[in-house]
């Protein structure tokens, strides 16, 4: 499948009259024209990070959607074929993707940026084809950072993932169903055919019995 990326943009305005660029998917120049905010330090330090998204946006379906505010990048999200080491990439689907990353700085929490960098990557006709999926890990979420117990910040996480379409699935993927917090989201384009449909299940589900 060839990957069409259609360029999307929407402004935020903050309290202070400044605005919030979100927009993508960026290309690997934009991408390294832009500073990365000192607060993204989820994955690993800024530098690092940017350095690691440079990597992601030469890959051909690579998705990058960006928060910024100027020429500073304070927010983003990135899809990508699935880890070759999950077992999402055992269908050898070319039309599904995975949310591998969303993260926003925590001085630009309040504007709602996770929300509406989804709804960002949303808007483009081109995930229609697409099965997008996100695998969820209480141990990746920042309950220290938010002072949110596990089930408040699932609540949280699942209203941001339903704002771009994605819903709850069941799996029996042995990380997954090591906690009941931990989940298999994901959103079904329009255009998705049967037979994709059919393998995306399949691999949800190693043990017919569970169906």
């Amino acid at each position: 499948m060839k990957h069409k990326k259609r360029h999307h943009s929407l402004t935020i305005q903050t309290k202070d009259g400044n605005e919030i660029v979100i927009e993508g998917p960026i290309t690997k120049e934009r991408l390294n024209d832009s500073a990365f905010d000192d607060n993204l330090v989820a994955f690993r330090p800024p530098k690092q990070q940017k350095v690691a998204l440079l990597k992601v946006a030469e890959l051909e379906e690579s998705r990058i959607i960006i928060a910024r505010d100027g020429d500073t990048i304070v927010g983003y999200a990135i899809f990508l074929y699935p880890d070759p080491l999950e077992r999402w990439s055992e269908v050898k689907l070319d039309n599904l993707l995975e949310l591998g990353a969303i993260e926003v700085s925590n001085k630009y929490r309040g504007y709602q940026l996770a929300k509406n960098l989804l709804k960002v990557s949303m808007s483009d006709d081109a995930v229609e084809d697409y099965i997008i999926i996100t695998t969820e890990y209480y141990w990746h979420w920042d309950l220290r950072g938010t002072g949110l117990s596990i089930w408040d910040y699932r609540k949280v996480m699942e209203k941001v993932m339903n704002t771009g379409g994605l819903e709850w699935y069941a799996t029996d993927d042995p990380e997954i169903c090591s906690h009941p917090a931990n989940c298999l989201m994901a959103r079904i384009g329009k255009r998705v055919g049967p037979d994709a449909v059919h393998e995306f299940n399949r691999v949800r589900f190693k043990h017919k019995y569970m169906f």
